[in-house]
C-alpha cells in the first residue's frame, strides 16, 4: 500500500488530540476522557514466565488527572482474565459490556491518554477501532505533555452513567500465530517488532521464553514513534521514514507484535495515523510465540 503525507500532516489527524483543543472542550456534553495507564516493572519472581509484573494507574491517577476523566482498567475487565497471557484481547461481548459500564455510547466522543508512554492509550484505541468504534482518539503527549503545560487538573474522581455500546466486530484487527507462521518468506508481508532493538537482536533486555524475535521480522520500537521529552508522535514524515525504512510500501499486509501486544497497539496506531488500513497486532505476540520451540526465532 502506498501512502503519502505531507511534512506535518497526518493521513488521519482526526485519530490525535491536542492538549489545547482538549481543554477548549473539556465541557463537551458528549466527551468522554479516559485515563489507561498500566505501570510495568521487572517481575521479582524469576521463575515467572512473563518478565515484567503490571499495576494499573489508578493510584496516580486518584492523585491528579485531567478533570473530568475516567479510569479504564487494562489489566481488569478490558483483558481476558481466564488467559495465562497479559492483555489478552477478551471475548467481544465482554469487551463491549467494559465499554458500555465506563460510560461509552455509540454517538460518544472518547478521548484516551496515559501518564508516560502513549502505549497505554494506544492499545484501547485499537482495542475500540477492533469493534467498528470510530470516534476515539488519542490526547498527543498525554497527561505529561498536559501537566508540564500546566493545564488544568483534579483529584475528583469521576465515573460516567453506562453508556450504549454496539460492538460492530472488524475482522482483520488481530492476528494469530497461524498467520504469523505463514507470513514467514511472504515478501507481501511485513511483521514488525514493536520492542527495543536490544530485544530484537537478542543482545539484551528482557527475554520471553527465547532470545531474539520471529524469524524474518523486522524492528521499529515503540518508543522510536514519540518525543522522549514531551510523550508526542513525531511529525508524519518522521514517522513514515522510520516505517518506508523496513520495507512497509510494499506490503500487501502488516503484521505488529511485541511482548503481550501493548507495544504492537502502539506501532500499529502511528501506522493508522499515517493512512496505513492494512495493519494487524498479533495479540499473543512473545508471551505466546518465545515459548513455543516449534516457532522459528532468530537473533543477531
Amino acid at each position: 500500500m502506498t501512502t503519502t503525507t505531507t511534512k506535518q500532516t497526518y493521513n488521519h489527524s482526526e485519530y490525535l488530540v491536542e492538549t489545547d483543543w482538549l481543554e477548549a472542550h473539556l465541557d463537551d456534553s458528549n466527551l468522554l476522557i479516559f485515563d489507561c495507564t498500566v505501570s510495568a516493572h521487572s517481575n521479582p519472581d524469576k521463575s515467572a514466565r512473563f518478565p515484567f509484573a503490571f499495576t494499573n494507574g489508578i493510584t496516580n491517577f486518584d492523585e491528579g488527572h485531567i478533570p473530568g476523566a475516567g479510569f479504564l482498567d487494562l489489566l481488569g475487565s478490558l483483558s481476558d482474565r481466564t488467559s495465562e497471557l497479559p492483555f489478552l484481547m477478551p471475548p467481544e461481548q465482554q469487551l463491549a459490556s467494559a465499554f458500555a459500564k465506563a460510560g461509552i455510547n455509540d454517538d460518544s466522543r472518547v478521548v484516551l491518554y496515559g501518564t508516560t508512554d502513549p502505549i497505554w492509550a494506544a492499545r484501547v484505541w485499537w482495542m475500540l477501532r477492533s469493534l467498528g468504534f470510530k470516534n476515539a482518539a488519542v490526547l498527543n503527549g498525554g497527561w505529561r505533555k498536559w501537566s508540564a503545560e500546566d493545564r488544568p487538573t483534579s483529584t475528583k474522581a469521576c465515573t460516567y452513567s453506562p453508556g450504549l455500546f454496539t460492538a460492530r466486530a472488524q475482522p482483520g484487527c488481530f492476528a494469530n500465530k497461524e498467520d504469523v507462521l505463514a507470513a514467514i518468506g511472504n515478501k507481501y508481508i511485513r511483521t514488525i517488532n514493536a520492542l527495543p532493538s536490544m530485544i530484537h537482536s537478542g543482545e539484551g533486555g528482557p527475554v520471553f521464553g527465547r532470545k531474539g524475535r520471529i524469524a524474518g521480522s523486522v524492528n521499529v520500537p515503540f518508543s522510536s514513534l514519540h518525543d522522549p521529552d514531551t510523550g508526542a508522535y513525531f511529525p508524519a514524515d518522521q514517522l513514515q521514514e522510520k516505517f518506508q525504512a523496513v520495507g512497509v510500501e510494499d506490503a500487501k499486509q502488516i503484521i505488529v507484535y511485541c511482548g503481550s501486544g501493548i507495544a504492537a497497539s502502539n506501532d500499529a496506531f502511528a501506522l493508522a495515523l499515517l493512512g496505513y488500513d492494512n495493519v494487524t497486532v498479533y495479540d499473543q505476540s512473545l508471551a505466546e510465540w518465545g515459548y513455543d520451540t516449534s516457532l522459528p526465532m532468530e537473533d543477531g
